[in-house]
């Protein structure tokens, strides 16, 4: 016997489709613009499904506060009754709770879920897998890493075929827009700062962003997915932007190259995984340097699909609501076929590696008294710690009795590096003020 809702046409949604009831928990930016974009693209999905769409109300913590565009009679502040009846509960209202524990509720009840939560991903993102799969419901979640851009599919699935050794994106949009601003205008970070307040691309409190714990989170969720090992939100090491100053832009820009925020995850040698998020020195030649403004891109190497990019808008109300309906209507199709998908696959216990672990190119700046034989004292701490040095640049100060060396290295373990510098900074009569390392990726 055929199954009426497999042999439903995706042409069209016959009057005794079955029903899907959407519950929304969230009407902010992106609640909005999901009622919005179901309003509109509503027989799209349908047809696309093979089910009709419900949306049986909306959960916010304010209800007395009238939003533009969404039917009052949809508002409501009792999350918990509201998910108890839901196919498909979307959740965009952000934070660990009580996000946690609706979704938990909703999947035990036989709900699938839809988020754009990474910091709840990050956080518990296990525990959510574990309830998804138990439930034997979905768990989607492309909203929650780099907007609109799908990374989250093609890592889940479309490259499951294959092996992935790196990624490596800009994933952040503020810190992009910063460091852009820095680099193309030649503002002060507190003026590029304040001009992405004025914008709106960043938060009254950017902490999150620009001392790298939003790109932190997404990295978690990028490099569980790439390479099948779990990787909690605070075992990704990170570094913000906020020392990055206008002689760090100029310095990248001589040696032809421009300073982003990158969240990078790749496999060592013995397995681990190495998870991480600091500013670094991109040569120009590579796709990420091109990236401005606000955007965010992922760049994938994998084993037989080569360099994959993948490009646009990183944050905004629409294109992260783009993003969950385009899990909201493979979640329902897959709802109305009677299947579901794998949350996550964990394919490797995935030891996570320190940063001391980690191997990549770095440039230092150091200010050393400009007298015979200082050089080749600098160059003997590189080498005495295994770091080879790849090309050294010198300004003479205006004193003329100090130098600013510029010092590129090959790549080397961050162990290596993080020795050397402190063996430099111990040699005050050679050594003077603080030493200055970003890394370089990408070359």
């Amino acid at each position: 016997m055929v199954d009426a809702k497999t042999s439903q046409s995706e042409d069209d949604v016959s009057t005794d489709a079955p029903v899907t009831r959407i519950a929304l928990l969230g009407c902010g930016h992106v609640g909005s613009q999901v009622v919005r974009l179901l309003t509109e693209r509503r027989a799209e999905v349908e047809a696309w499904a093979g089910t009709a769409l419900e949306l049986t109300g909306v959960a916010v913590k304010h209800p007395d506060i009238e939003r533009s565009g969404v039917d009052p009679a949809l508002i409501t502040g009792d999350a918990a009754g509201l998910i108890e009846g839901a196919d498909i509960v979307v959740e965009v209202m952000g934070g660990i709770e009580p996000a946690r524990g609706l979704l938990l509720a909703a999947m035990e009840r036989g709900a699938s879920v839809v988020t754009a939560n990474k910091a709840l991903l990050a956080a518990h993102g296990p525990e959510l897998y574990a309830a998804a799969a138990e439930a034997g419901v979905d768990l989607y979640f492309e909203a929650a890493v780099a907007g609109a851009i799908p990374i989250v599919r093609p890592l889940r699935e479309s490259l499951v075929g294959d092996e992935i050794d790196s990624v490596m994106g800009i994933v952040n949009g503020t810190t992009n827009y910063i460091l852009d601003e820095m680099t193309t205008r030649g503002l002060a970070f507190s003026d590029a700062l304040a001009q992405a307040q004025e914008l709106g691309y960043a938060e009254a409190d950017p902490t999150a962003d620009i001392e790298g714990d939003d790109a932190a989170a997404k990295a978690a969720i990028l490099a569980s997915l790439a390479f099948g090992a779990v990787v909690p939100g605070e075992a990704v090491h990170r570094e913000g932007i906020t020392m990055i100053t206008p002689e760090d832009i100029k310095a990248a820009a001589a040696m032809g190259a421009v300073v982003k925020l990158v969240a990078v995850a790749t496999r060592l040698d013995d397995g681990a995984v190495s998870v991480r998020v600091h500013p670094a020195m991109v040569p120009l030649g590579h796709p990420l340097a091109a990236v401005h403004g606000a955007e965010n891109a992922v760049v994938v190497q994998a084993r037989n699909a080569g360099r994959l990019m993948f490009l646009g808008a990183g944050a905004g109300g629409a294109p992260t609501a783009s993003a969950v309906m385009g899990d909201l209507a493979t979640v329902a199709r897959n709802r109305c076929r009677g299947v579901h998908v794998p949350a996550m696959t964990v394919t490797q216990g995935g030891r996570i590696a320190a940063i001391d672990e980690a191997v990549t190119a770095s440039f230092v700046s150091l200010v050393v008294r400009d007298e015979p034989g200082v050089l080749a004292k600098i160059a003997t701490v590189f080498a005495r710690h295994g770091v080879s040095v790849a090309e050294v640049r010198q300004n003479h100060s205006q004193t003329g009795r100090s130098a600013v060396l510029g010092v590129t290295t090959h790549a080397s373990r961050d162990s290596q590096v993080t020795d050397t510098l402190s063996e430099l900074s111990a040699m005050t009569q050679v050594v003077g003020g603080r030493i200055r390392r970003i890394r370089v990726e990408g070359s």
